[in-house]
Formats: C-alpha cells, structure tokens, sequence
C-alpha cells in the first residue's frame, strides 16, 4: 500500500459522531469474507449527519482519517473495524492514517475508489467475446482517479465473496475484500500503492462456506515452483523484430519451407535461463538451418516431469527459466536470426492442484458439472467445459495472448482427438452421446473452430497446427467451409506406419513395404507435418537411432537414409533435439540431449557428427529446393515412380516446383549396393545430378554415389543406389 511515515495534528474542527452500527448480518458476512459489495459498507459515504467513514484494519491499534492534512481518530468497532461520522458537506479527498504497535503510516483508502474496469469490458466477459481478456481480468498496475497501484479482477460467479491476499497482508486478506460487479461474475478491487513484484493470491468463499485461496487464471507471471503464488506484472520489453512481424506472413505456410526443431527449454541446455537460451539457440538453429523452433509447453506448470502438458497458469511463461520479458527476449532473439517459433499449447485439459483451477470458485467452473464430461481418463486431470462461453473466452483470448504479447508465429494445439471424441478413453456407460446422438463433442468443436478464425483474423502470418490423430475430417478446412480451421495437422498415420517399417530388419521390410507408401493415399487430404517428436523418443519407444536394427553402422545408415526419405516427402518436417545427432539414450528431461557425444575425446563423435552434418543438408538443400516444399498440398507435386519394389526395399519418386522443376528422390533400404538399378525419368531431363547422398562419407556413410551428372536415356537412367542410403537428384546439363 502507498505507506508513509506521518506526524499530524489530531482533529481541529467539529467533533466525530459516532457512526451508526453496521447491520449484523453484513458485518458477520463483511468479516466471514462474503460480502459481495464491501465498498457499500467500508470508505466513506454520505448520511444524514455528514459523512461516515469506515476502515476494515485488523490488528491495527488505531486509525484515523486525514482530511486537508487534520487527522480525526476513526472509533474501534471492534474486530478491526474502525468508524465515525464527520459533520461534512461532502465526501472529502481523505487518506487514512493506520498504527500498528505504534508505527503510524499514511495510506490510501481502497473504499474510496470507483470500479476500475468498465461496462463494456464486463460486457464482453458475460459474452465470452472479449478477445483481449488479459487486459480486463487478472492484476493489471495502473494509474486510477490520479493514484498508483493495481486493479485486481477475477471471474468467480459463484462465489460468496472474494478477497485479495499477498505478501502485503501477511496472505491475510481479511482487510480487502473485493466488489462483485454484478451479472459477469466478475470481483473487483484497486489497491493503491500495490505494485509489480507483488505476490498475490485469491481468497475465495465458496457457497457451501468454504475459504481457500487459489492463483490467479490470467496472472502473467507466478513464482517459481514449487511456490504457487502469482505475481503482479507488467512488461516493458522493447521489441526489435519488427522486420520479421512485417513479413512473416508474406508466403502462406503451406507453400513455404518449414522445417522444425522441437525444444524443451528447461533440458535443452540444462540450467541456463531464458536469456542466456537466446545466446545459444537461435545460432544452433539457424546453423542447422532449420525454418522454426517448436517449443513444448512454456506455459507455467507445477510439475516439471510433465513436460509442461499439465498447465496450471496459461497466462504466464514458466518462471523456471526466468521473466515473462526474459521470455520475450529470447523470442526476439530467435526472431532476429530468422527462425520462427512455434509454442505448444494445451487446451485439451488441466490439473486437479486444489490452488489452481479446479472447482475454482467451490463448484466446478472451468471444468463440466457432469463428473463424466469433467474426468479426462488418461492424465488424471479435468476437461475444460468447451460449451461454457466464458470458459471458450478464456481459451480463446490465451491462443491470441501469446501471438500477440509474445509475438509467437504458431501454436501447436496438443490432444486435439481427445477433445473432438465424447467417448475419448471411455468405455460404454462412462460418456453421454450429444444432441444428435453421436460421439462427437460439437462444443469442443465449436471451440477449435472460433480459436483457429479468432487466431487467423488477429495474427495474419501465424499458423495453428492440430495434433490429431484420428481421421476426422476437415481440420485443416477454413472454418467457414466446416473445417476446424487449422493451418496444420501432424501427420500421426505417416509417422506409426514410417518408424514401423524402418524398425523391420532389411530381410524383413518386403512384407511391410505398403506401410511406406501408404501414407500417399491420403497425403492431401490435408497439409500435413511429418512428426518425429518427444512422444516418439520416451517411454521406452527408444530415440531415433535405436529404433533402427542392425549394428551401430547400420544403425546410422537406416537413420540417415529415413532422414532422407523423411525430407523429400511431401509435409513440413519436424525432429525432436537429440535426433539431429543420433542420440542412442531416450530423451530425459532432467538430463535434456547426451552433448557430450559430439566431444572431441569421445570415441564416436565423428559418428554422431556426421548425421548432423547430414541435418544441416538436408535442411539447406531443402530450402533451397522449392520442389520439397511448395507443392506439399497439391498432389500434381508428386508422382510415383517406383513404389511396388517390395523385394528390393526401394522407394522412388518425384517431386515438383511450381515451375514444373523435378527432384528426383530413390531411398534403398537393403543394406547392399544396387548396381544399374533402373528407374524411369521424364524425358525432357537428360541427365541428372546428385545433390544429397546420406551415404556420403561427410556423414559418416561408405561414400557409394556419383560424383558427375547420370545421362538419362529414352526416359529412363541407371543409377547406383547405396546401402540404406536415400539419394536426391535434379536436373543438369550433360
């Protein structure tokens, strides 16, 4: 509070009046903390006889009010409630003059101040349309009627009542109780003086008479775990990417390169902040030349062993790593190099802290009343209830929050199925079927839809990207055609049936052949991204490399020769840190990738450095190849030319540039070289060059290829394929 040391002179003019007493049943509420309009009952307000003032100040020994600089004891009411009337005309400008064990400070009075937020605001609140929900709700510093300090907002409809505690009051909010205002559901309250770096919580009343406090939902910043406190912020971050803002969105994602590297901060450089992160990263990324980073969950969460999928603040960066403005420093930073970033987002569900969202307000609120809706049956957690309008906003406002105060390029919206389907990991009896009687949760439905045009409308250059793994239909469809609305979907069918295949020993792999092709049946159906992500490296599904049978040479070469076939596939590319190396240990997030097997004294190095090496070609020639990329959703961009060479382990097409300009792509997965293998070739090519070999020595390969053009003849060349090797070629002169 705005404190000062006082010396003033006791009252000079007419005499106080006693006050007249509160009513008891608002008394007893007023101090229980379920009143919903203390300032009716505390501040000052005109009566008959003046003004009556009246302070909530437990434990205070006296208080006082201050009017033009004379100080007039306010009387003990007790229970901390101190009143009088004074003979005015009007209500006064007034401070009040508080002694606690005979220290004697001079503050604002809470009581005096108007609603801080306006009608319009709670307006679109009651809607569910308030797409900048930040800005109205959660602890906001500001200067209010000429003061300093900070507006408190919080969205508890069924609540008694609500107080504001912190470190300020000793997490005792008995003496700021907040105002409902009204059919929103929205508590209000401005403390002068309070200011950021504050910690703060809300101590809510239920309806059935129980008091706990919970953090702040919209808090844009919270203490590190495991203390759960949230923190009044606000951020003076000078952005220096306005370059890449301008023109991000000048190429629409799906005619673009986009490759991706996935980060968990925390375990990516173990120990280092979000600001030193923003040294190292956006030089390894752009060394490697991937287009964007795809960051799991940085929202702030209490469990770190969850990886951030278990989010209790959705407004707030994970203070592990450091500031919200920290964050944003490392955002620019990657920015200023060129790379975009991609953050996951979590809609799907949240966790059951009793400090955090669940049963909010005593009831449930952000999750279903029907405990069958509410229970997510896989992670322990609740559901949030998608058919809720403020719950919907709530959501909806975060998508764009992070786009826009932390200027983020895409949002990977993680569990998507488990949101579309009511009977998700349930079995008959356990869901309740919608209004048509299907299994189709058309709330969530609703929600995905109004996310993705909300996004899109606000963020032009930004893109959504489902993880969903199901076959529904239309999720990368616009929105006003019936679609989800999403610019991506994770291509979940090519990945299963892609790893399946490669884990096959080489002898094997003829029977399972279909399982590589297969994928193209239904590659346009939408704009895809081929997932090599944590989920596929954890749990014992082995990392990348150790998937792949044989020894360790064979190892490499099947990772090599996937990572090839990977690339030249029609989707955008993401690969999970550590597989950029093959990296033999599975991911874990307290130890993050094994760098140490790029060190000089480590016997293998070379090995791991050669396929990263070979992630740094691919990546180049990639974007360098528009035929890799800008066809991606158009099936004129690809055409088979050997896909039924089952016996022989070979896979070969081509892809094409608007240009019409070809790639030719031939993957061998027999660990023997084949010699004169023919394949079919346009003929208005005539010769061909290689331009990618992963059996390339560079890469720790036999160095089988060609060094010079291969001439086509009558439409058809020979070409030597390596030993599990993926070979790229393109048009050159004879």
């Amino acid at each position: 509070m705005a404190l000062r040391d006082t010396a003033l002179p006791e009252a000079a003019g007419p005499r106080p009046l006693a006050a007249p007493a509160l009513d008891p049943a608002d008394r007893a509420r007023l101090l229980a903390g379920a009143h919903h309009d203390p300032h009716s009952l505390l501040g000052a307000h005109p009566v008959p006889e003046g003004v009556l003032f009246r302070a909530l100040r437990p434990f205070a020994d006296s208080v006082a009010v201050v009017v033009d600089g004379v100080s007039t004891p306010l009387v003990s009411e007790e229970d901390g409630l101190f009143a009088a009337v004074l003979p005015l005309d009007a209500v006064p400008a007034y401070t009040l003059r508080v002694a606690y064990g005979g220290d004697e400070r001079e503050v604002e009075d809470p009581y005096r101040f108007l609603p801080a937020l306006g009608d319009l605001d709670l307006h679109l609140v009651r809607e569910g349309r308030h797409e900048e929900l930040w800005r109205a709700l959660g602890a906001e510093p500001m200067t209010h009627q000429g003061v300093t300090g900070t507006r408190f907002t919080v969205w508890a409809p069924n609540a008694r009542g609500v107080r504001v505690a912190g470190d300020f009051c000793c997490w005792d909010g008995t003496a700021f109780p907040m105002r409902s205002l009204g059919a929103a559901g929205v508590w209000e309250l401005f403390l002068p003086g309070i200011g950021e770096g504050t910690r703060y919580k809300f101590e809510i009343t239920s309806r059935h008479g129980g008091r706990f406090l919970k953090a702040d939902p919209m808090a844009r910043r919270a203490e590190v775990p495991p203390d759960t406190a949230s923190i009044v912020h606000a951020s003076h971050y000078t952005w220096g990417d306005a370059e890449w803002m301008a023109h991000r969105g000048d190429v629409p994602v799906h005619v673009a390169p986009f490759s991706v590297y996935e980060v968990h901060l925390p375990s990516w450089r173990p120990g280092l902040s979000y600001r030193e992160l923003a040294e190292v990263l956006p030089a390894y990324v752009t060394d490697l030349g991937f287009t964007h980073v795809e960051l799991m969950p940085v929202a702030q969460h209490p469990f770190s062993g969850s990886w951030g999928y278990q989010v209790t603040g959705f407004y707030a960066p994970t203070a592990r790593l450091g500031t919200p403005d920290d964050f944003k420093f490392l955002v620019d930073a990657l920015h200023r190099a060129g790379v975009g970033v991609i953050v996951d987002w979590v809609p799907a569900h949240f966790p059951k802290d009793d400090w955090a969202l669940a049963r909010f307000d005593g009831d449930p609120l952000y999750e279903p009343g029907d405990a069958r809706r509410a229970e997510h049956p896989d992670w322990g957690t609740f559901e949030f209830d998608f058919g809720r309008v403020e719950v919907r906003n709530f959501l909806v406002a975060n998508a764009t929050y992070w786009c826009e105060e932390f200027h983020i390029d895409g949002l990977r919206v993680d569990a998507v199925a488990s949101m579309l389907y009511l009977d998700y990991s349930r079995d008959s009896g356990q869901w309740a079927p919608n209004v048509f009687g299907g299994r189709e949760d058309l709330d969530a439905v609703a929600f995905l839809q109004e996310m993705n045009a909300t996004v899109y409308r606000r963020n032009p250059g930004v893109v959504t990207i489902a993880e969903e793994s199901t076959a529904w239909e239309g999720v990368t469809r616009p929105t006003d055609s019936g679609g989800l609305g999403f610019g991506l979907k994770w291509n979940m069918g090519w990945m299963h049936d892609s790893l399946q295949y490669i884990a096959k020993e080489p002898v094997h792999r003829k029977y399972h052949h279909h399982e590589m092709t297969f994928s193209m049946v239904y590659a346009y159906s939408e704009n895809y991204v081929l997932p090599i992500s944590h989920d596929e490296v954890v749990h014992g599904k082995q990392a990348l490399v150790s998937k792949m049978p044989g020894d360790w040479w064979q190892r490499r070469a099947n990772h090599r020769a996937y990572l090839g076939f990977m690339w030249a596939h029609p989707g955008k590319q993401l690969l999970f840190m550590g597989q950029e190396f093959a990296q033999g240990a599975e991911w874990s997030e307290a130890h993050g990738p094994e760098w140490w097997l790029l060190d000089d004294d480590y016997a293998s190095a070379g090995d791991h450095r050669g396929v990263r090496d070979l992630v740094r070609e691919l990546n180049t020639v990639y974007r360098a190849t528009p035929a890799l990329w800008e066809r991606d959703t158009d099936p004129g961009g690809f055409r088979w030319v050997v896909g039924d060479a089952a016996d022989d382990n070979v896979f070969a097409f081509l892809r094409y540039g608007a240009d019409g300009a070809p790639l030719l792509a031939v993957s061998n997965f027999s660990p023997v070289v084949r010699h004169d293998y023919r394949l079919a070739v346009p003929e208005e090519v005539p010769a061909w060059a290689e331009v990618l070999n992963t059996d390339d020595g560079r890469f720790g390969g036999g160095g089988v290829g060609r060094s010079g053009p291969v001439k086509a003849a009558n439409g058809e060349v020979l070409l030597t394929l390596p030993p599990l090797a993926t070979v790229w070629l393109v048009p050159s002169a004879v």
